[in-house]
């Protein structure tokens, strides 16, 4: 198929991480280079200090762009980004503590040319500031999906996503900003895209790295991401539901799923313990912290993972 697109926008989201912008600012740059369209680099900066203007207004180039937004919340900083890519363009979203893979942006593109597709999506591997401590890595907390390239999906991240403008457009959609601080408007976005008809699919060879820094790298921290990733996913389906009834059919699901979850990771620790499986106790643990982030999301708690002081 013949894609339309005039010009690809790459979209890096940043929060008073300026040493992380120099290290991906070349490496998008590069990438925008590699390809055979119009491209440029779009920084926004949701700091309200606009602590990233320097660093990007230093860059030695034009293609790199530089837009401030100084509402809090990641979901704010994506509807900038929606903003000012105009309706004919491409819009790719990286996270500015990730790096791309040599041919990234090529892969990506390449699979939307041959589907037309509103979306492509691709696979986020790790790599870390330090080894994980062997529980980390025996509960799995930073497994990824991966799938074979042209798979259709139904809901997909921002860390690594390609989106036709002029289809996203045209239904509509932005960034629901309830969810800015909390996490989860990404998934709310994507869901909404697939139900309103729009193609999302995989590309396995677009890969990004996320590096990930020693402060992550904690039971607290990985057990707190699993309690909020059950949180608001709960959260985005009574949000999906649509009507009061529906609404309250969805927290009946959620509340007897998260219940499941809790009992189900419980048994798994006990086992764990029983037994001397480390795997056992921790994948147990992140059982019963996702699954108690859906019982609270049921119950109308809503956490806020990205709250500012």
């Amino acid at each position: 198929m013949i894609q339309t697109a005039e010009q690809l926008v790459i979209a890096v989201l940043t929060y008073k991480r300026p040493e992380d912008l120099l290290v991906v600012l070349p490496r998008l740059l590069d990438q925008a280079r590699s390809v055979d369209l119009a491209a440029t680099v779009l920084v926004v900066d949701n700091d309200p200090a606009g602590s990233a203007r320097q660093t990007v207004e230093d860059y030695p180039s034009s293609l790199v762009k530089y837009v401030h937004e100084p509402r809090p919340g990641i979901a704010a900083a994506r509807n900038r980004a929606i903003r000012e890519a105009v309706s004919d363009s491409l819009l790719v979203f990286i996270d500015d503590d990730e790096v791309p893979s040599e041919q990234w942006l090529r892969h990506l593109l390449a699979q939307y040319r041959a589907t037309a597709a509103a979306a492509v999506v691709g696979p986020v591997i790790s790599e870390y500031a330090e080894p994980p401590e062997a529980w980390i890595q025996a509960g799995r907390f930073f497994d990824r999906r991966r799938l074979a390239t042209g798979s259709l999906i139904d809901v997909a991240a921002t860390n690594n996503l390609l989106l036709d403008m002029g289809k996203v457009h045209a239904l509509g959609l932005a960034f629901d900003e309830k969810f800015g601080i909390t996490g989860g408007s990404d998934t709310l976005f994507t869901r909404r895209l697939a139900q309103l008809g729009g193609t999302m699919v995989w590309c396995d060879e677009a890969v990004v790295v996320d590096r990930v820094p020693t402060g992550r790298l904690t039971r607290d921290w990985v057990l707190r991401r699993a309690f909020r990733s059950g949180n608001a996913n709960v959260r985005v389906d009574v949000e999906l539901a649509g009507s009061a009834p529906a609404r309250a059919a969805a927290r009946s699901r959620a509340f007897a799923a998260g219940s499941i979850r809790v009992a189900g990771g419980t048994v798994r620790v006990l086992g764990g313990l029983a037994g001397g499986s480390m795997s056992l106790r921790a994948r147990g643990m992140r059982n019963i912290a996702r699954g108690s982030g859906m019982l609270s999301g049921a119950a109308g708690y809503v956490y806020s993972e990205y709250r500012r002081n």
